[in-house]
């Protein structure tokens, strides 16, 4: 009898561990989409809708992010992450007709060299950065190439995320007629992810300085994202507010709408 309480024991317990494994990846892969640099392959489609103001008030910009990102093993204690934003732009009701336009706009691409381990509890990681001109409109590119450098730290205690990403991208050739590029990207963020339901609150800046035109760009998003499954695809869905703290003359103001839906491939 002892025997067999033992063996129903040793069942139940590997039953619950196999129920347990479920929810322990999904914290896992939660924990995994609030770190950039994470060793996971995913496609985020972050869309994007902000209202305009000043000379062009009654404006509005849809911004469509594909942004895939690739982890590459280049050694036994390095990886090679590869993000990549390809921009699909939507403007409509403009003041000057040809600024409302629709189509692909300049594509970055970032590859952060990162260590497997952390250091010191940091997860840490630079590389460059290149501005490629892509644009099917004047409008919606600076006809430009661009470089620049890119570096990454965040922590990661407990539920918490809190970290920062930075880049600068100058011209490197481009159309003389065109402007050139100095541009700085500040993009502190922090988020909390509920252990029991996988969902994760966030908010981050991604101010740009334009030191061309000497002026800020300041959009603060607060977010919610959700994991779910749909048959073997696992994905996440985000949606939230942005509030425009700093714009150029002219350019967004107020509230803006960002949605997103990340497919995930974990090996």
């Amino acid at each position: 009898m002892k025997k067999i309480i033992m063996v129903m024991a040793a069942c139940a317990i590997s039953a619950q561990a196999q129920e347990a494994a479920p929810g322990d990846r999904a914290a896992e892969l939660a924990k995994k989409l609030a770190n950039p640099v994470a060793a996971l392959i995913s496609v985020p489609l972050q869309y994007n809708y902000d209202e305009y103001g000043g000379a062009n008030d009654g404006a509005s910009k849809s911004v469509l992010n594909v942004q895939p990102v690739v982890p590459l093993s280049i050694s036994e204690n390095w990886n090679l992450i590869i993000r990549t934003i390809v921009p699909i732009v939507d403007q409509q009701d403009f003041s000057l007709a040809e600024m409302n336009k629709t189509g692909l706009g300049d594509v970055v691409q970032s590859f952060f060299f990162s260590p497997k381990a952390p250091v010191g509890g940091w997860i840490l990681a630079a590389g460059p950065v290149g501005l490629y001109p892509t644009a099917t409109e004047d409008v919606l590119g600076g006809e430009q190439w661009g470089a620049g450098p890119t570096a990454l730290a965040l922590t990661q205690r407990g539920p918490w995320t809190v970290g920062a990403l930075v880049n600068h991208i100058w011209s490197v050739d481009g159309e003389d007629d065109r402007a050139d590029v100095s541009t700085t990207l500040l993009q502190p963020f922090a988020s909390y992810i509920v252990q029991k339901t996988k969902t994760t609150f966030g908010l981050n800046t991604e101010s740009t300085y334009d030191w061309e035109g000497e002026a800020w760009a300041v959009p603060v998003n607060a977010t919610i994202a959700q994991m779910f499954k749909i048959g073997p695809q696992i994905m996440q869905l985000t949606l939230g507010a942005r509030y425009w703290a700093e714009s150029p003359d002219n350019g967004p103001e107020d509230w803006g709408v960002r949605a997103q839906l990340t497919f995930l491939f974990p090996k």
